[in-house]
């Protein structure tokens, strides 16, 4: 009795478990809803209606799928995915897959309607045997299961998500429902595919392409007998199956695929007998696994950097309010983000790059490029020299975007800001400085009374030296090509700093995390701040596109996964300087390329098609650029130390260094490497480009709107002085010159004759005359710059020197 009162339950389970059979087979044979379980009666009454009441519609929304970032001439960068799935039509999966997936999963597949009677009774009779609640499902029954629970993650809905998979009656019966209205809306076919590439395949695979891909490294298409039957397998339990940590598991479960495709006639004995010999572990060989979107990418530093800006610009907006918003529909969207990388130049600015700096070097150098179109601000090429593996910091980019908070300091490209406020002012082309004499081992201190607004240096003034021994009076021309660092330290104190400063906000350029420039002078004048390569290179790309500034953009276009252009709002460019003091500065920085004492002679080798730039070296040889453009493309070249300095503060240097083709450098400046480089990634750059000359200079920056000096010549320092103050220009007393005119009085002045309203002026003091002097006294020329014609590029300015007496800059060495 004891053993019969123990088992009663169990019969009444089975005997249950019949009542509802019978009751479900007579409404399928009748072409009902399917009833809810329940007893006979009017509880099956109540069931069949609490059934009927049920959801039927079912629809499938399309699949989370991978987008595609393309450049601009469509080859494939990356694909940002949530997923790692790739959507691929029933024609681009093996048969073999198609076979494997449906003998193991469901064998009737082809034969029932959404639900496979002999299978559903067998799990009954066990359901009520046991008190469980099994499976037993049709491919479209998971296939409906599987697309309700994506569909809820895709909401972030995680309750709806569980209940998708929750093992109850009430789940199972309304999956069922949905599967009757799947097969009666949907094709065999199109419920085959749908499935395929939805299931989970286990190591991060999601769907047939993306699992072929990643354990043996070919498409759905290519898979043979044996991949198919292993991948088939793997769907039942994700990661018992997983052939990568469990390929005992892996292969034992491959058989039994291999045996029941054998089975049902599926597959001939030879070509199962074949796959079974092949160890799971052979067949990963050439497997790609999932790793981070841009880790896989070919080019993963403009990926990592294209995913930043997807989610971080303003001008991304259309993907969503937020970043995470945007991030979302950038994986799962399947939107086609076409960028303006141009591959071809990708791949001349790293080979360039890469010959200085090797990857993986063990010296500390790192180099990094990026090349833009003038007026557009598309970015065509960005590169460094640097293992991406090793570190994901983006070199090139600002902060926002992946890069560090500061940059690198700039050195002499600084120089540039200070000749465009110089014509801004009225300063002509030909017009001269005249600074201190400085070398390498001598240099001049300039002190806070120099100085003439706030933007000055610490009370221990500012020690400036030149690379070699020069300065007294020089033109604009020979101090840009030869970038004599105490001429232009001088220029900036007479234009006032804060007005360079000024000019360098105006056209873009800031520091790694976006805020300006420092504004002490060191950093407006000779590039002691820190920039990023990108943001440089789109400075200068103003004078390219003759003033206009164009915020740098990766952006061709995007569209969605069904073809809908996204409205992109253009990038902004403003007109920050005047058209004809851009040509003015473009005519001066053609000295460093073109000028035979320039300090990038010999860099840019296409002598028929014009450009200009220039030079930069930071303190100790730290660090060497070039920045420089034609009027088509401009672009930045830094190669330097990756860490500036020691753990104690100390600067490091390049000098002494090897870099890889360019070989051992004992002295290491911007015209050194970095031109060079640039010389060569500049010329792939404009390879098959209509030769564009610059626009030469019009009369008005020419000449300048210089003013008539009240002559002094003679006058004491007090009455020169007065003069000048009164004729509204500011005046400053200037060094000894051997001169007729009486011993303490003026000699002369520089500018010896006119000088911008509101400008400086120096007052030379004679030492006296005597016969000795005299006869080695000959006055020279004002100095001239030569403004290229329209249609060839300058040879360079001449040296020329300044009006007057002066102190000679010694011969420049000849740059290694």
């Amino acid at each position: 009795m004891e053993g019969r009162a123990q088992n009663l339950p169990h019969v009444l389970r089975l005997l249950l478990g019949l009542v509802v059979l019978s009751t479900l087979m007579g409404l399928l044979m009748a072409g009902i809803a399917i009833p809810a379980i329940g007893a006979g009666g009017s509880a099956t009454t109540s069931g069949v209606k609490a059934f009927n009441d049920l959801p039927s519609e079912f629809s499938v929304s399309p699949l989370a799928q991978q987008s595609k970032i393309l450049s601009a001439d469509n080859k494939l960068i990356a694909n940002p995915y949530d997923e790692n799935r790739i959507i691929v039509s029933l024609d681009k999966i093996s048969p073999w897959m198609q076979k494997a997936q449906i003998a193991i999963e469901d064998s009737r597949f082809y034969e029932h309607g959404g639900l496979d009677v002999r299978g559903f009774t067998r799990a009954m009779v066990s359901n009520f045997s046991s008190g469980d609640v099994q499976g037993a499902s049709t491919i479209t029954q998971q296939y409906v299961k599987i697309t309700l629970q994506e569909n809820a993650l895709r909401r972030d809905d995680k309750d709806a998500a569980q209940a998708a998979v929750a093992k109850t009656y009430t789940r199972k019966l309304q999956e069922l429902k949905y599967a009757l209205d799947v097969e009666r809306n949907y094709t065999k076919e199109q419920i085959l595919a749908g499935y395929l590439n939805l299931v989970y395949y286990g190591d991060q695979a999601y769907g047939v392409e993306a699992a072929a891909q990643n354990y043996f490294g070919v498409n759905a298409a290519k898979l043979t007998l044996g991949q198919a039957a292993l991948l088939a397998g793997i769907v039942q339990q994700p990661t018992k199956f997983n052939p990568v940590i469990n390929p005992k598991q892996s292969q034992a479960r491959r058989n039994a695929v291999l045996d029941r495709m054998q089975a049902l006639n599926l597959a001939p004995v030879a070509a199962v007998t074949a796959a079974k010999k092949q160890p799971v572990a052979d067949m990963l060989g050439n497997r790609k696994p999932p790793k981070g979107v841009c880790q896989r990418s070919s080019q993963p530093f403009f990926c990592a950097y294209m995913m930043e800006y997807l989610q971080k610009s303003p001008q991304m907006a259309v993907l969503g309010k937020t970043p995470a918003e945007r991030l979302k529909n950038i994986n799962q969207g399947g939107l086609t983000i076409k960028t303006t990388l141009d591959t071809k130049l990708q791949t001349a600015t790293m080979r360039e790059l890469t010959a200085a700096v090797p990857i993986g070097n063990k010296s500390n150098l790192g180099a990094a490029s990026t090349v833009l179109e003038p007026g557009t601000g598309k970015v065509l090429a960005m590169a460094q020299a640097t293992d991406f593996g090793d570190s994901q910091l983006n070199l090139n980019v600002d902060q926002r975007y992946g890069g560090s908070q500061y940059g690198y300091q700039f050195g002499s490209t600084a120089k540039m800001y200070a000749l465009v406020t110089a014509l801004e002012s009225g300063m002509p082309l030909d017009a001269t400085v005249t600074a201190p004499m400085a070398s390498p081992e001598d240099s001049h201190v300039f002190t806070n009374k120099d100085m003439h607004d706030k933007c000055r240096t610490d009370p221990k003034g500012w020690e400036v030296k030149n690379d070699y021994k020069s300065g007294g009076t020089l033109s604009l021309a020979k101090m840009t090509a030869e970038s004599i660092n105490t001429s232009f330290a001088q220029l900036t104190i007479d234009l006032g700093a804060c007005k360079v400063h000024e000019t360098m906000n105006r056209m873009g350029l800031h520091q790694g995390d976006g805020k300006p420039i420092d504004t002490a002078i060191p950093a407006v004048a000779l590039g002691a701040g820190v920039v990023t390569p990108m943001t440089i290179a789109s400075s200068y790309a103003t004078l390219a596109a003759r003033g206009k500034y164009c915020e740098p953009t990766p952006i061709e276009s995007i569209t969605t996964s069904n073809g809908k252009v996204v409205k992109v709002p253009p990038t902004s460019c403003k007109q920050v300087i005047r058209a004809d003091v851009a040509d003015g500065v473009n005519a001066l920085l053609q000295g460093p390329l073109y000028d035979s004492r320039g300090t990038a002679e010999g860099s840019w080798t296409v002598k028929e098609r014009p450009a200009a730039g220039k030079t930069g070296t930071t303190n100790n040889h730290n660090q060497s650029w070039f920045v420089g453009y034609t009027p088509q493309r401009a672009a930045s070249v830094w190669i330097g130390n990756v860490k500036p300095a020691k753990a104690n503060g100390e600067l490091l240097t390049l000098n002494r260094k090897t870099f890889g083709s360019y070989g051992y450098k004992k002295s290491v400046f911007g015209g050194t490497v970095a031109g060079p480089v640039w010389g060569k990634i500049m010329k792939a750059a404009t390879d098959g480009l209509p030769i564009v000359p610059f626009t030469a200079p019009s009369a008005a920056v020419r000449n300048g709107n210089y003013v008539v000096l009240p002559a002094v010549a003679g006058d004491s320092i007090e009455t020169a002085t007065g003069k000048l103050e009164a004729a509204g220009f500011k005046v400053k007393v200037g060094g000894r010159v051997d001169s007729s005119v009486r011993e303490g009085r003026v000699a002369s002045t520089t500018p010896s004759a006119k000088a911008p309203k509101g400008g400086t002026v120096t007052l030379l003091i004679s030492r006296g005359y005597s016969t000795q002097t005299a006869q080695r006294f000959t006055p020279q020329p004002q100095n001239t710059v030569v403004v290229p014609p329209p249609t060839t590029p300058t040879a360079g300015p001449g040296p020329g020197q300044g009006p007057g007496p002066k102190a000679k800059p010694t011969k420049p060495p000849k740059r290694p």
